[in-house]
């Protein structure tokens, strides 16, 4: 007995000593703010007027190369960083995909193109810094829940290729996202569908009725949309799904691969899923259609 406890406590303590080193080359999640000088449009130099990304690395040992910025809802007004940024990037790491948490600039303080703008710089900085990430610059999504959604949609819909000529060399790369995913989005702001109080914090409360329209990014859908996922519940009172349908309709109309899935309960804001049965099968379908676009390959 004596024996086998001096082979069997080594062993112990050697798996403990290696599971510590494992964990100890996973990156420490990282603070980078998307300008070194000031932000466009910023009216001061305090922590919310310096857009940030906050880069989680998965583990090396499972690291995809694939790259998701994540945009947290709080109806541009404040930012669900824990339930829709911190838990967000944990599942994606799970999964090998670096997570990319934006705390983009929000009302009172900041309304439009603040936010749009800090959405595109976010996804050109990880291209810029693939290399040093490990990231596939062809291979960097956008993810957001409610405002958030709003502004992953609005980022899908309202791109460019970058300018080559820019004296700053992020701005000449493409701010288009390659996927994009939406869970319980804000989309149609032109409708009756619309969550007023995003609307307002960002466009105030008498917006420019082209601009509304052209921010209602249903209204927006091309064929080179990217493919989208969207998850909505169907008890959703303060986001009515119909934000969700109707961006689907439009992606179908313009021949972009959509996936959708709408659940019949569960109410507005549950991230991974808030305790709701149904709705916290959205990661793994989420997961699986990743997988089909590339997303889970090690390359």
């Amino acid at each position: 007995m004596m024996r086998i406890s001096r082979i069997f406590l080594p062993s112990i303590l050697l798996f403990g000593i290696s599971t510590r080193f494992a964990s100890a080359q996973v990156p420490a999640p990282e603070v980078v703010e998307l300008w070194s000088g000031k932000a466009p449009g910023a009216v001061g130099t305090t922590p919310a007027d310096r857009p940030r990304i906050t880069v989680h690395r998965p583990d090396p040992a499972k690291a995809t190369g694939a790259a998701v910025v994540v945009c947290p809802g709080g109806g541009y007004g404040h930012l669900a960083l824990d339930h829709e940024g911190k838990q967000i990037a944990a599942w994606l790491n799970d999964l090998g995909i670096t997570a990319c948490v934006l705390e983009y600039r929000i009302a009172p303080r900041y309304r439009h193109p603040a936010p749009i703008q800090d959405a595109q710089r976010a996804i050109r900085l990880v291209r810029k810094r693939s290399s040093e990430w490990g990231v596939d610059p062809n291979r960097v999504a956008i993810l957001g829940f409610s405002a958030g959604g709003h502004l992953a949609s609005t980022a899908a819909t309202h791109y460019d290729k970058g300018n080559p000529e820019a004296g700053d060399p992020v701005d000449r790369l493409s701010c288009r996202p390659d996927r994009v995913i939406l869970l319980y989005p804000v989309v149609a702001l032109a409708t009756s569908y619309a969550h007023g109080g995003s609307r307002n914090n960002l466009l105030g409360p008498d917006p420019d009725p082209a601009l509304l329209t052209s921010l209602s990014n249903e209204t927006q859908v091309d064929k080179d949309t990217p493919p989208t996922f969207l998850a909505h519940t169907n008890e959703d009172k303060p986001v009515p799904a119909e934000n969700s349908i109707l961006f689907v309709l439009a992606l179908r109309k313009a021949g972009v691969p959509v996936e959708f899935h709408l659940f019949e309960s569960g109410r507005h804001g549950l991230g991974l899923g808030g305790g709701d049965k149904a709705f916290a099968e959205w990661p793994k379908l989420c997961a699986t259609w990743l997988g089909k676009q590339g997303f889970l390959e090690r390359r």
